[in-house]
């Protein structure tokens, strides 16, 4: 059985790995030859708009899936559309529906998920009416294609607002008021063939310059988790979802407020190789391909620490003692996450101090939520 991948990064190198302890094979697209799932499976170098070697994956695969997502939603929809019409999971109207963050956020509102305060913006007249509606300081960020802290700009002030306007006003754009959380969480789940769940528990997670670096589960209330399951169950019902799905909230005060969704395997579940009883990854793969669902319950208590820039050296990585180290086969470069090491201990506690030993190690300026 083949599975397809439309992107070969580091989370469809992930899923295969997944998969091949259970038979499976797989058959990547990406832009890059060099793409890090390209070292551990067959890869087609090519765009992802590119209708030949997408029919080719419809053509050699029993279900396609993708690790990005700003894959487009129309090469997806394409492969719906061919001789062989192939099985998409997760739907391309979720990854459509995340790829557009005023849909996402009007989603989110008619499933009765609190978000913060926002508007859509055109131009610089209605970000200034955006501004008066929602206050400052706020966010001014893209509708389409940002991630991992682009393509968006804090507004503090009018003269902030107006150089924001010049930086991003060329796209359609979102503002949003800013929201001093008490932290940031996350909620991963898998819906599968017949309308089956399985939800991960509370993620807490610490960004750095717009990029995750640190996720620590379980985290957070019994009653967050509650809340955080009954929002990403909605959002699952309403797509008719198969796949893994995640849901980033912030904290404020005790309440959850959604910032956004991912339709596809997550960063903040990478913890869930070495600290869950089925990972994110081989769920995902059971939910896409109609398997039964494995469990989703914590091992232990897990920290993940995200490598950005280059990966430190593995014997210096692997002589703090437990740490599992990933490296994804990446080109150093500023802010590209290369790789990733976790580590699962008995107790919160006993988690905390390794993971405060191995961020001091890696000079990573953090501090566990």
């Amino acid at each position: 059985m083949t599975v397809g991948i439309v992107g070969a990064g580091q989370l469809g190198r992930m899923l295969a790995l997944a998969g091949y302890p259970l038979g499976l094979d797989f058959l990547c697209l990406d832009p890059a030859a060099d793409a890090p799932a390209g070292r551990v499976a067959p890869l087609l170098t090519g765009e992802f708009t590119d209708r030949r070697l997408l029919a080719r994956l419809a053509r050699e695969c029993e279900v396609v899936t993708f690790d990005w997502e700003n894959v487009p939603a129309a090469s997806l929809r394409a492969l719906r559309r061919g001789a062989r019409r192939a099985r998409i999971c997760p739907p391309p109207a979720a990854l459509a529906c995340g790829q557009d963050r005023v849909n996402e956020k009007r989603l989110f509102a008619r499933l009765g998920i609190p978000t913060t305060r926002w508007r859509a913006v055109d131009s610089h007249a209605a970000l200034l009416r955006a501004i008066e509606g929602v206050g400052m300081p706020g966010v001014l960020k893209t509708r389409r294609l940002g991630y991992d802290g682009k393509g968006q700009a804090v507004v503090r002030t009018h003269a902030e607002a107006t150089r924001a306007w010049e930086l991003l006003g060329s796209a359609p754009l979102l503002y949003e008021e800013w929201v001093p959380f008490d932290c940031e969480v996350s909620i991963i789940g898998a819906r599968g063939a017949h309308g089956e769940t399985v939800v991960y528990p509370l993620c807490g997670n610490v960004h750095g310059d717009g990029i995750l670096r640190l996720t620590v589960a379980p985290f957070g209330t019994p009653r967050w988790q509650r809340l955080a399951a009954a929002y990403l169950e909605r959002v699952l019902a309403h797509f008719h979802y198969r796949g893994i799905l995640t849901l980033e909230f912030f904290v404020r005060g005790g309440r959850l407020l959604a910032n956004e969704m991912a339709p596809r395997v997550h960063n903040s579940g990478h913890w869930t190789i070495e600290g869950a009883q089925t990972s994110q990854f081989e769920n995902h793969l059971r939910a896409i391909l109609g398997l039964p669902l494995g469990a989703s319950a914590a091992r232990g208590h897990s920290a993940m620490v995200n490598l950005i820039g280059h990966m430190p050296p593995r014997a210096e990585l692997l002589a703090q003692p437990g740490v599992h180290v990933h490296d994804y086969g990446k080109r150093p470069r500023p802010g590209r996450k290369v790789g990733h090491c976790t580590l699962v201990a008995p107790t919160a506690a006993g988690r905390d101090a390794r993971a405060r030993r191995l961020l001091a190690r890696l000079a990573v300026g953090v501090r566990i939520p």
